[in-house]
């Protein structure tokens, strides 16, 4: 899959931030895409001004996930469940605020990668999970979030190899930004707070990565990734300002 033009893609969470900046690479490429979300509002604004196919729902529903992609039968599935984290100390946190990313994104991409799985997809079909740095290096003020995020990363491991030993022929793959982006409102607020607990600007905490990273800039290095061919084999590749994209495997 080296040419968008014409691919069937579904995009989780794709009305906002690094999910929106994803459908508008895909489109400016000639991909159909559908966007699932919950806001329907938000999801208007975007069919209207991208021309996209448009599902409101829960994205943890699992009736949902293999409705849309039974319907569609997409080539591209592009998973970016992204509840906001509890923010505060481990002491500050409720399980519930703890939690929060375990019962939205980890349940979102069980979902859908494993209807994907099932269905499943098309021979040649690419799925990408959005994971984040915090898998690495973890994320002491948003709970559970860095574990989430490293979950993500592992199911698209296990999916990997559920795959090839059913001889399904489908890529799947995990985004790994490795750096807060201040121009969406979920990094906005987590840079805000680590920055108030350093006692800085959030310029210069946001500085401390190098190089911004921006949601299109996010977008671009997702379609490189579906489109360029030395991509095409490994699993989890990271992306960052002052770096590109950069293979984590091995």
């Amino acid at each position: 899959m080296h040419d968008l033009q014409g691919q069937k893609a579904v995009v989780i969470g794709g009305n906002r931030g690094l999910g929106l900046a994803m459908v508008e690479s895909l489109v400016a490429r000639g991909a159909r895409v559908t966007v699932v979300a919950r806001d329907e509002q938000r999801l208007k604004e975007v069919a209207k001004r991208l021309g996209v196919e448009i599902v409101r729902g829960d994205a943890t529903d699992e009736a949902l996930a293999k409705s849309v992609l039974g319907d569609v039968r997409p080539s591209l599935l592009l998973i970016n469940a992204a509840a906001v984290p509890g923010l505060g100390s481990i002491h500050e946190q409720t399980w519930e605020e703890f939690s929060r990313c375990w019962s939205n994104d980890v349940k979102a991409s069980f979902h859908w990668l494993q209807q994907a799985l099932r269905l499943p997809l098309a021979k040649g079909s690419r799925v990408l999970l959005n994971s984040s740095g915090a898998a690495v290096n973890g994320s002491p003020l948003s709970g559970g979030y860095a574990g989430a995020k490293r979950m993500i990363w592992l199911m698209a491991q296990y999916a990997s190899g559920v795959s090839k030993e059913l001889g399904l022929g489908i890529t799947v793959q995990a985004l790994v930004p490795r750096q807060m982006i201040g121009e969406t409102e979920h990094g906005r607020v987590a840079a805000e707070l680590y920055a108030q607990r350093k006692g800085v600007s959030v310029g210069e905490f946001l500085a401390g990565f190098g190089a911004p990273l921006s949601p299109e800039q996010v977008g671009e290095h997702v379609a490189t990734l579906l489109t360029d061919p030395k991509y095409d084999t490994g699993i989890a590749y990271a992306v960052k300002g002052d770096t590109g994209i950069v293979a984590l495997d091995g």
